[in-house]
């Protein structure tokens, strides 16, 4: 099963007319202005099924994909569409609906510039990272302060042979060197007007949609299924996604700091109690009553 990621923020509706392991719930710009919403774009997990015929992947071997659009506000799935192993990626691109003034951080694998136009067009932002044979022609360099690891901030417009068609509008190429790594990465966007250091912190936070698909292989058993079933697997998985959901709905409303791990342990031990949630959690270790007078039965005695 593979998944999709995607990260959206509203910003600042002014813009500029010519107009693939990664997200924190708030992200601040060197000017400290804040990045309300950010959601990271269509990235997927693959999960193999020996005994599917409904999920060609391999000869012996079925693959379920979930692409999942990750709003990294809440680290929460705003949109999830299950596919066979064969789908790619970039074609779910194709089934969501861009919210103008977002931010959708994409992986380098789903750099189409068709997409990225159509994107562009509906009001939104992306921000992506450069494969190594992207032609372009720079039109202006920017300033960037030194030590901040930033190299080089470009308008640029694509030359290649076909992207100068799917995306004419100029964009923006940042090249950055990670000072933890001393990796150097090539960044996209086509906002125009936010700060550099601020582009490449956002992609950073799209390590949080890989983070989120190995929490819930982890923790809520779908690495594993009951049935082979169309039915039986999206049954689990949909299971799976509306528990992560809505513990995360309880940790928000309750102002809960403990992880969503520790919660779906009290709550697993919890289920069948009649306690107010919050005085759960608040005390989980008095959920747990043991009766003095209870004996334990002998295996033996007949």
């Amino acid at each position: 099963m593979s998944a999709a990621t995607g990260v959206c923020t509203p910003t600042s509706p002014k813009r500029s007319s010519p107009s693939r392991g990664r997200s924190t719930p708030a992200i601040r710009s060197a000017s400290n202005s804040p990045i309300p919403s950010t959601r990271s774009t269509p990235r997927g997990i693959d999960l193999c099924l020996s005994l599917c015929p409904r999920a060609p992947f391999r000869h012996h071997r079925g693959a379920i994909k979930l692409h999942t659009l990750l709003d990294l506000r809440g680290s929460i799935p705003s949109f999830i569409r299950i596919t066979h192993g064969r789908i790619s990626d970039l074609s779910t691109l194709d089934h969501l609906v861009y919210e103008p003034g977002a931010f959708y951080v994409l992986d380098r694998a789903d750099l189409d510039f068709n997409r990225l136009r159509r994107l562009h067009q509906s009001g939104a932002s992306f921000v992506t990272r450069s494969l190594r044979n992207t032609c372009f022609a720079c039109m202006e360099s920017r300033p960037v302060p030194a030590v901040t690891g930033l190299l080089k901030d470009q308008l640029i417009r694509f030359s290649g042979v076909s992207s100068r068609y799917d995306y004419p509008a100029p964009a923006r190429r940042i090249f950055y060197r990670d000072p933890e790594t001393e990796r150097s990465l090539a960044f996209l966007t086509n906002h125009l007007d936010l700060p550099a250091l601020t582009i490449a912190e956002l992609y950073r936070c799209r390590w949080r949609v890989e983070l989120f698909f190995k929490w819930i292989k982890q923790h809520l058993r779908i690495k594993a299924f009951y049935g082979c079933s169309e039915n039986a697997v999206k049954t689990q998985i949909w299971i799976a996604i509306a528990v992560c959901v809505l513990v995360a709905i309880a940790r928000k409303r309750l102002g809960i700091n403990t992880s969503l791990y520790s919660l779906l342990q009290v709550l697993s031990l919890t289920l069948f109690e009649k306690t107010p949630l919050a005085e759960t959690l608040d005390h989980p270790q008095t959920t747990i009553k043991t009766n003095p007078d209870y004996k334990q039965l002998n295996p033996f005695e007949f």
